[in-house]
């Protein structure tokens, strides 16, 4: 084996293990704040897989306990469908969690997670 292919970090080459430390990150989100897929991506060791972390968010059954729904986009915005069942679904949860939308869209400075307060402090 060469250097380069020597694998120095586990997490790439187990899908299992990277799922595992998503749904980890995932569980952490508290309610009434929101994250965005690029941020739990880097969060659980995926680096800049903020478009896989929507894949395996998409594949979660119907009756996961995770909180997909404080998921969003990079610029806070709710990425679902507005029209959609699941897009009605997280748009309603953020409300009754006390997320406050405008225009399909969270203010990421307000109720992101984690604050970037908290993130400097480590």
């Amino acid at each position: 084996m060469t250097e380069r292919s020597i694998p120095h970090d586990p997490l790439p080459f187990c899908p299992d293990t990277r799922k595992e430390a998503l749904w980890q990150v995932l569980a952490a989100i508290p309610p009434g704040r929101v994250s965005s897929y690029g941020r739990l991506a880097q969060m659980a060791g995926l680096g800049r897989g903020a478009r896989l972390v929507g894949r395996w968010l998409g594949q979660l059954p119907d009756d996961t306990n995770l909180p997909w729904h404080r998921v969003l986009n990079s610029q806070g915005q709710l990425s679902l469908p507005a029209d959609s069942p699941s897009g009605q679904e997280q748009y309603q949860r953020l409300l009754a969690e006390g997320v406050i939308i405008r225009n399909r869209r969270v203010n990421m400075a307000r109720f992101g997670w984690p604050d970037p307060i908290e993130t400097a402090h480590r």
